[in-house]
């Protein structure tokens, strides 16, 4: 992949940290100018207080081999989004890249709670967070990118379109965040055609962020061990996997076969022949329906 976005120009929109740190890493590791936006800098945290940054993330571009270029953007505010691109309307005079990965909800979730005892304040807030600040950005930025034939869009979510169809994921506005976020592509998909243009749903596997490393108490150097804890964890991915999934698909000549469609890290590795940083394959939503839900025990043979 060395070198072949080179003169590419791409938005990372919540590359603060997990999938969109590694998108932007690996999309800069191919040679493209990656401007990679979140809420959370060295000077100020978002609601998630972590310490993750979009500085240290566009260092990360850089050290890659790529440009990358760190914008503080909440991207439910429409005027700091406005802003970004027509700053890099300005800078590059192109976009031939869009990313929409923000999210920030985790911290809203609660889990096996039906809606009528949810926090609506949070639900309503979690949507807002994952499907207005997808809707927003591309208002603003596909006037930018549909100026060329070849724009690529990536709608990120969680959960194939096929898996999120057979399986409740666990809270409704959890599962209709995620759920819409892939019709969402679909529908980009309809209207960036007449412009020779691609927009594509991706889901990571079981994703290894410094959210979840942390929540097992490992590292990405030790996160096997994690394995003791929760057996099933043995399929996880880092996000440098997805990263590589959405770097193969920029760089395709022909990546409108996979318009409107929702591919997965595990799915796109097969296809293009790239691994995660093991030098596996992790196939993470074929495991899930085959192993872990169906009661078998944990064993990665054969899915990575």
């Amino acid at each position: 992949m060395s070198h072949v976005l080179n003169g590419k120009v791409a938005l990372v929109a919540g590359a603060t940290r997990g999938a969109g740190r590694g998108i932007a890493v690996e999309l800069g590791a191919a040679g493209a100018t990656v401007y990679c936006t979140g809420r959370t800098t060295h000077a100020q945290r978002s609601e998630m207080n972590r310490s993750e940054t979009v500085e240290e993330t566009a260092e990360l571009v850089r050290q890659a081999g790529g440009q990358g270029i760190a914008v503080q953007v909440d991207h439910l505010d429409q005027a700091q989004v406005q802003t970004l691109v027509e700053r890099v309307e300005r800078e590059q005079a192109r976009l031939d890249i869009l990313v929409n990965d923000v999210w920030g909800s985790d911290l809203l979730i609660e889990w096996q709670t039906p809606v009528w005892k949810h926090s609506l304040e949070k639900g309503l807030r979690m949507l807002r967070l994952a499907i207005d600040t997808h809707l927003i950005t591309s208002h603003f930025a596909l006037p930018l990118l549909t100026k060329r034939p070849g724009g690529l869009v990536v709608e990120m979510t969680d959960g194939t379109a096929e898996y999120n169809q057979r399986n409740y994921r666990v809270s409704l506005f959890y599962d209709l965040a995620k759920t819409s976020v892939t019709r969402m592509a679909w529908a980009l998909a309809q209207e960036l055609r007449a412009h020779h243009c691609t927009a594509v749903a991706v889901t990571p596997g079981w994703l290894r962020s410094e959210l979840m490393l942390d929540a097992y108490g490992v590292t990405e150097a030790n996160w096997r061990d994690a394995t003791a804890k929760q057996p099933h964890f043995v399929i996880s991915e880092s996000p440098r996997y997805v990263g590589r999934a959405v770097a193969a698909l920029a760089g395709d000549s022909d990546v409108t076969r996979w318009a409107g469609q929702s591919l997965s890290s595990g799915q796109l590795a097969k296809a293009y022949g790239f691994t995660d940083l093991d030098g596996s394959q992790p196939d993470c939503w074929r495991y899930f329906p085959e192993v872990h839900d169906a009661g078998k025990p944990a064993d990665a043979t054969g899915y990575r």
